[in-house]
């Protein structure tokens, strides 16, 4: 399963260093290019909670198996864009479908590998899951910078026999699906999701183009998340719902949730952003491009690491408040560094950033899977990566603008200085912020004008804008980190085993099943169980073939199965998620 995902990872950062040539070749504006990016993150974040669900009601294996076919075929499809008028409609087009398959084949697979694992060796599994498929991301930048060197079409074609292995695995491991789910798709509910991410993202990408007092932006946004409204208000009312809600009412999910959001509103962008600047503002070649984020990994891989063991042996409120401040530190640092132009004098920051991350990331994402892991596997990474991946199409739209922003009035200034008028000066700058290739030296503008001559004295000036412009972005990313750190201060601070969360149960409409606090081992004797109407009893079936009976003193109604792990006895305190302890029971 990691190997079937690892192509979508990779797919996150591999375009980014290759989007100067793709630019070039196909003679692309950098606002079309950040949605050649952005489609596919769009696309994951709108089809995510879809694909999770799916993975429920078909069987995990099967939706693997679909979502690598969509996504490879996508890939090739992609690597085949014909270098004419519909060269951007195709990749976008195309790039969505992608990320349609990743929706389709990262909660499934996900789904499996928790399947796979008995409890007691879950929580490793997941840290490990998460940390390395993270971390995957690091190859991007790298085969992009290498595949880049012989045809950029190539970052797209590699996928190819990624997924040839991905499937053959997939066929080796013999995975068993269990039995379809007797439940319908929500099919309004998807499509509303995908249509309130899908306006509100616009709004924010196309405000550098219409405006922030645009009445279309503004539409796009609230329209967007108008929507999503009517999203949430339609799940809490239908009876097989694509997302239950029910799983926010734990406080310590909320929180895990919030700092993914915040957290990915630095991550993904960041490598569209960090190697646009090297290739411009350092005029770096792709491959260094590649090595300049590599500092980054460097980072995020110790302390990934290191964030897991923190996770097993504290909890994982220290690992998030850890994180959030390391990488806010970071993040500042490097915004700091930027207009130095020295890829050298920058490597500990961009590593501190990095390891910010590597930090949370893993941590955030383990304990929220493991504290609504009752509901169902695929469903509940369906609303985290929900959340990741809407939090990175937005940190792409809003850095964007920010972005082209900036640059238009710092080329603007320049030019001015320069001699030139405020409305051939402000024409001009808004033209180079909207024609970023990546290899200002090879581009500089041809012939004898007053305007080319004053744009090619002013290209080393230009570089030094645009470093000047990303310190803005840096620093957006910082504080997005720094809210970060704030909300994980609310996090409850408990830790939830496997299979107290397991015997929790899912929560359906109208009720709360209990969710277990520090059970440690009083619930080893667990086997099927199922809450009563008013959610006061619960009776269990333990290895031993004997019932056991334990009063949790919650309300709500729900239902739970969790494999019998021999016998065992010990005490464990149940709460209502938000509330404090309740009376003990016994397990």
């Amino acid at each position: 399963m990691m190997f079937a995902v690892a192509m979508t990872f990779i797919d996150q950062t591999i375009v980014s260093i290759a989007a100067p040539d793709i630019v070039s070749e196909l003679d692309l504006t950098s606002s079309g290019m950040q949605w050649v990016v952005n489609a596919y993150l769009l696309a994951l974040a709108a089809f995510f909670a879809l694909g999770g669900r799916l993975a429920d009601l078909f069987g995990p294996r099967r939706v693997v198996v679909a979502g690598t076919l969509v996504f490879v075929v996508s890939s090739v499809l992609c690597g085949c864009v014909p270098a004419d008028d519909y060269a951007l409609t195709w990749l976008i087009v195309f790039r969505a479908t992608q990320g349609l398959g990743a929706a389709l084949l990262f909660p499934a697979a996900l789904a499996v590998v928790v399947e796979v694992f008995p409890v007691e060796r879950r929580g490793r599994a997941l840290a490990l899951f998460f940390g390395l498929t993270g971390a995957l991301t690091a190859i991007g930048p790298l085969l992009g910078g290498w595949l880049t060197g012989w045809t950029w079409r190539a970052i797209f074609w590699v996928n190819v026999p990624v997924a040839i292995v991905a499937l053959a695995l997939t066929a080796m491991a013999r995975i068993k699906d269990r039995p379809r789910a007797d439940e319908s798709l929500d099919v309004p509910g998807a499509v509303l999701v995908a249509l309130g991410m899908g306006l509100s993202v616009l709004g924010f990408q196309q405000a550098s183009a219409w405006g922030w007092d645009s009445a279309a932006t503004w539409a796009c946004i609230v329209g967007g998340l108008v929507l999503l409204g009517v999203f949430c208000r339609l799940q809490l009312r239908t009876r097989h719902p694509l997302i239950k809600l029910a799983v926010f009412r734990d406080r310590g999910f909320t929180v895990d949730t919030l700092v993914l959001f915040f957290a990915m509103l630095a991550f993904v962008p960041l490598f569209f952003f960090a190697s646009v600047y090297a290739q411009i503002s350092l005029s770096a070649s792709p491959n260094q491009a590649a090595l300049y984020l590599l500092y980054f990994f460097a980072g995020f891989a110790v302390a990934s690491q290191w964030g897991g063991r923190i996770l097993d042996k504290q909890g994982v409120r220290p690992a998030l408040k850890m994180g959030c401040v390391i990488g806010t530190v970071g993040f500042a640092l490097w915004a700091g560094k930027l207009t130095d132009l020295s890829m050298h004098d920058q490597w500990p920051y961009i590593a501190l950033a990095g390891a910010g991350i590597g930090f949370l990331l893993a941590p955030a994402s383990t304990d929220a899977v493991n504290r609504a892991i009752g509901a169902s596997y695929g469903e509940v990474t369906g609303i985290t990566q929900t959340v990741r991946n809407y939090a990175a199409s937005i940190g792409l739209a809003v850095y964007g603008t920010m972005l082209t922003h900036r640059m238009t009035e710092q080329v603007t200034d320049t030019l001015r200085a320069r001699g030139l008028n405020e409305g051939t000066a402000r024409e001009a700058a808004r033209d180079v912020a909207e024609a970023i290739t990546g290899h200002p030296d090879t581009s500089t503008p041809s012939g004898d004008g007053p305007l080319a001559t004053t744009m090619r004295d002013a290209m080393s000036a230009i570089r030094m804008d645009f470093a000047e412009a990303n310190q803005w972005v840096f620093y957006g990313m910082a504080v997005a980190l720094a809210i970060a750190f704030f909300v994980s201060l609310r996090h409850p601070g408990d830790r939830v085993s496997g299979t107290a969360a397991e015997e929790a149960g899912a929560a359906e409409a109208g009720g709360t099943a209990g969710v277990a606090g520090d059970a440690g081992g009083a619930t080893a004797a667990a086997g099927a169980g199922s809450a009563s109407a008013d959610g006061r009893t619960t009776v269990g079936q333990g290895a031993s073939g004997r019932p056991s009976v334990r009063q949790d003193h919650e309300q709500g109604r729900g239902q739970g199965w969790g494999p019998g792990q021999g016998q065992g006895q010990g005490s464990a305190v149940w709460r209502t998620p938000g509330a404090g302890p309740r009376d003990p029971g016994t397990g």
